[in-house]
């Protein structure tokens, strides 16, 4: 059980005292004159949330008050003493009440004491669905990252970008107290930009004829049409054989952008859908990304399979099961594959 250390001594004469015994008596009499103190590593569990940029003063107060700490005092000097006192992290913590407070400290800067809160952002997501998911997951208003999203130039894109759509990187991130939309938005779009760094994603894309953001699309689409990892660089090389063909790409999930759907089953009406996006109209590639790729999709559209394939269907989605083909009769007989399987559901 914590116990509070004693602060104060009833001494008649103290500065007599001191006088007559110079150093020595100050020494004796300094433990008393301390702040107040629990003993031991304390008990039980409870979450404090320290503000970004408080002093220590701040954060002993934020400390005493929920019972982890007898005293804000008493953290300062051990804070002051480890030199700790402009360094401590904001965030939430995880403590013990009626600690001591070097304890406290210790567990403060302990990165296991820390809450953190995460959302995870998953491959594919077009910016709608994305600005949504972040907000169920934050908590944040969808009218501010809408306005963070339609914010380029605080976003830090590239300047290729034209708009947030493919680059909000997917992917976990931390979510600070005082993290704002745009702070979230332009921590994502700083992912975006390491990877493709990483990646050499500019000198990589221009070696294909292609600008950053022809690429970024292109990994885009490898994305939004799924199937399995290894089938990726298949997608993206069916891409490139119809753009050198100059056949237009015929992709559903272009079609389906332009019109802000998601299904399995588009219709010969959807192919007509007057958009520069639907690209069974519009030969080459839609005018920008239509969805946010990941490191895999990007990897596949700078460094594609080599093969003859002309065309592809994912003829089991539940399973991703996707059969490439150069051969049309082929290609008749994945679609029919795909047809039974959707009037099985």
């Amino acid at each position: 059980m914590s116990r509070l250390r004693p602060v104060w001594l009833w001494v008649a004469g103290t500065s007599v005292l001191a006088a007559a015994a110079g150093t020595a008596g100050l020494l004796v009499i300094r433990p008393y004159l301390l702040p107040a103190d629990f003993e031991g590593p304390g008990s039980g569990t409870v979450v404090v949330e320290i503000p970004r940029g408080a002093s220590a003063t701040r954060i002993g107060l934020v400390l005493a008050d929920a019972g982890v700490v007898a005293s804000a005092g008493a953290f300062v000097t051990v804070a002051m003493e480890q030199a700790r006192a402009g360094t401590l992290p904001p965030g939430r913590f995880r403590l013990r009440r009626g600690m001591d407070a070097r304890s406290a400290l210790g567990m403060l800067v302990a990165p296991e004491s820390r809450v953190v809160r995460t959302v995870t952002i998953p491959e594919g997501l077009r910016l709608p669905e994305l600005l949504d998911r972040l907000a169920e997951a934050t908590g944040m208003r969808r009218a501010d990252l809408v306005r963070a999203a339609a914010d380029e130039r605080a976003l830090g894109l590239p300047r290729y970008a034209g708009s947030a759509e493919g680059f909000l990187f997917p992917a976990t991130y931390e979510i600070e107290p005082d993290t704002t939309a745009p702070v979230l938005l332009a921590a994502m779009v700083e992912r975006y930009k390491q990877m493709a760094t990483q990646l050499n994603l500019r000198k990589r894309a221009a070696k294909k004829g292609l600008s950053p953001r022809e690429a970024v699309t292109v990994a885009s689409i490898v994305q939004a049409e799924g199937g399995r990892d290894p089938d990726y660089p298949k997608i993206a090389r069916v891409i490139y054989n119809r753009i050198r063909a100059r056949t237009p790409l015929q992709l559903d999930t272009t079609v389906l952008y332009a019109q802000g759907r998601r299904t399995l089953e588009v219709s010969e009406r959807d192919t007509e859908v007057r958009s520069p996006y639907n690209t069974y109209l519009k030969p080459g590639l839609p005018p920008g990304p239509i969805a946010n790729p990941g490191e895999k999709a990007l990897i596949a559209a700078l460094q594609p399979d080599q093969g003859d394939w002309f065309w592809f269907v994912t003829t089991d989605p539940e399973h991703r099961i996707t059969k490439f083909t150069d051969k049309e009769s082929e290609f008749v007989r994945y679609r029919e594959e795909l047809n039974r399987y959707l009037g099985k559901r």
